[in-house]
């Protein structure tokens, strides 16, 4: 049949309305229909066993995660320092916490890929894709911090929105303020006006 983008990412977005509401056991190609409001068997047509309908969830939540160009692009032309580097994580937590379904599906997925392989592979794929990606960027920005230190922002922002998200440890602790505390505990503060940070 041929390719439909729209239908696709119609139905990957209830496959993850449904993860994220019931959990792995909920997904189904019927559940995925009855989500999306379309006729039974739509959803095996155009993924035809589970493992495409994960891995096509996979792909999704990247898309709706994916930052706004225009939210990044007033920081272009700024120094590259801890403080930029800040602003970078706040939007990365603010966009996992504006889609709180597609973060919710996205932690499922995580902890059902430790015992099922069928889900462990796209989704390792996908976020070593994404981490390398990170890297890059960070270094052709200039920006500090090195691979170390971006896996400890990804550990430490993605354990921030888990909180955030599900029962939190001090629901009175300021989301803003701990991407803060983390900024200068991993890469320090800001250098002394007209220095330029040294990329680790």
């Amino acid at each position: 049949m041929a390719r439909n983008d729209a239908r696709r990412q119609t139905l990957a977005d209830a496959g993850l309305s449904v993860v994220a509401r019931e959990g792995m056991r909920g997904l189904t190609h019927r559940s995925v229909d009855a989500q999306a409001g379309v006729p039974v068997g739509t959803t095996s047509n155009y993924f035809r066993t589970r493992a495409a309908l994960i891995a096509a969830l996979v792909e999704r939540i990247g898309e709706r995660l994916a930052p706004d160009p225009t939210v990044h692009a007033p920081w272009l032309d700024r120094a590259p320092t801890p403080s930029l580097f800040a602003d970078y994580a706040h939007d990365i937590v603010r966009r996992l916490l504006a889609d709180r379904e597609v973060s919710l599906a996205l932690f499922t997925l995580r902890v059902e890929a430790a015992r099922n392989p069928e889900i462990a592979e796209p989704l390792r794929e996908w976020m070593r894709t994404g981490f390398a990606a990170d890297v890059a960027f960070n270094r052709a920005a200039g920006l500090p911090g090195g691979d170390f230190e971006i896996a400890l922002f990804h550990f430490a922002l993605e354990g921030l929105v888990l909180d955030r998200l599900t029962v939190s440890i001090d629901p009175e602790i300021s989301t803003d303020a701990a991407v803060e505390a983390f900024v200068r505990g991993i890469l320090g503060e800001d250098p002394p006006p007209g220095q330029r940070p040294v990329p680790a």
